[in-house]
């Protein structure tokens, strides 16, 4: 179907739209495309700079899947969002020779997941890094190096460490191989959580094309532990809330997406979930609400344990305080 693209002017920079149903399961760069026209580049230019809103919530992510019916509401007037490659200093929580670890934002990937993807998290951390030994006065000689021992989502906030020295990516990959590594997690959860234990194994595609445990397959695909990884989640209650938990889980293993997909499969997929929630989006959160609070190791260096803690941000708490008055 063809559409006659919102007419925009400087006197009306803005047009909302709901999305139709032969536009149902296209990305967020096509379905600008379709409803306000321009160019694919235009398009994929107009949600990278903040102009689009999915639902109330800024989408910057043009491979985002809007869910049936949502509303689409271009806004030229809207602010720019921060330039990714300015890393406030207080997102920076420990900084050494060997280590350097960062509080992640949203919406930002931690390394690129296609050729040439800007804008992610190692790349902001060099360029802090750069920043940093300019204003001091050091000589800088090419890139700073960097080196990933883990990942976080895109959406998923919190503590993560890069290593600076190849001794130090060896050292850490290690621990996170033998599973020493303490990673603990606050997340808000659909439903009356208990606590529990969950050991599945995880492969690429359960059989309906999305990552999940072969525990879990879809029907007529019948898979092995063996086919997938092991994945070891411990999930604690900490607060009962109107038709959601604030849980804490913490981490043995650390799969793709683990703790999304064990507590959807469990019955209690995150607030905000848009890919394992059994039954479609949850619109009153504007991300995944999952947050990394918790990060301890033993140095690679001092050979000493060390650790970090730091609480959910603000979207995350105003989230958790909206459920608590509902109570009231």
């Amino acid at each position: 179907m063809s559409y006659a693209p919102a007419v925009l002017d400087d006197r009306r920079p803005s047009a909302t739209a709901r999305l139709p149903r032969d536009l149902e399961g296209r990305p967020l760069d096509g379905v600008v495309r379709a409803l306000f026209g321009g160019s694919w580049n235009v398009a994929r230019a107009r949600i990278e700079r903040g102009k689009i809103r999915v639902d109330g919530a800024t989408v910057t992510d043009p491979r985002f899947v809007p869910r049936p019916g949502a509303e689409i509401r271009l806004d030229e007037s809207a602010p720019r969002p921060r330039r990714d490659d300015d890393l406030p200093d207080d997102a920076v929580v420990h900084l050494d020779a060997h280590l350097v670890v960062v509080d992640k934002p949203a919406g930002i990937s931690t390394v690129p997941y296609e050729p040439g993807e800007k804008g992610t998290l190692d790349e902001c951390v060099r360029r802090w890094l750069s920043r940093r030994a300019r204003a001091e006065g050091r000589p800088i000689h090419g890139r700073p190096a960097l080196g990933v021992v883990h990942r976080l989502d895109r959406d998923t906030t919190g503590l993560l460490v890069f290593t600076r020295t190849w001794l130090a990516k060896q050292d850490l990959a290690r621990q996170f191989r033998r599973h020493t590594v303490r990673r603990r997690y606050l997340a808000l959860a659909r439903g009356d959580v208990a606590p529990q234990a969950i050991r599945t194994h995880i492969v690429a595609d359960r059989g309906d094309g999305r990552r999940g445990s072969v525990e879990a397959a879809a029907r007529g695909r019948p898979l092995r532990p063996d086919q997938g990884q092991l994945a070891v989640t411990h999930v604690q209650p900490l607060e009962r809330l109107p038709g959601a938990t604030l849980v804490a889980c913490r981490l043995e293993t650390g799969r793709t997406h683990q703790i999304r997909i064990h507590l959807a499969e469990a019955g209690h997929p995150l607030l905000g979930e848009r890919v394992y929630a059994p039954d479609g989006p949850d619109l009153d959160a504007p991300r995944v609400m999952l947050h990394a609070a918790e990060l301890g190791f033993v140095h690679p260096a001092a050979g000493e344990p060390v650790a970090w803690r730091r609480d959910p941000p603000p979207d995350f708490l105003e989230m958790l305080e909206r459920l608590r008055r509902l109570r009231r």
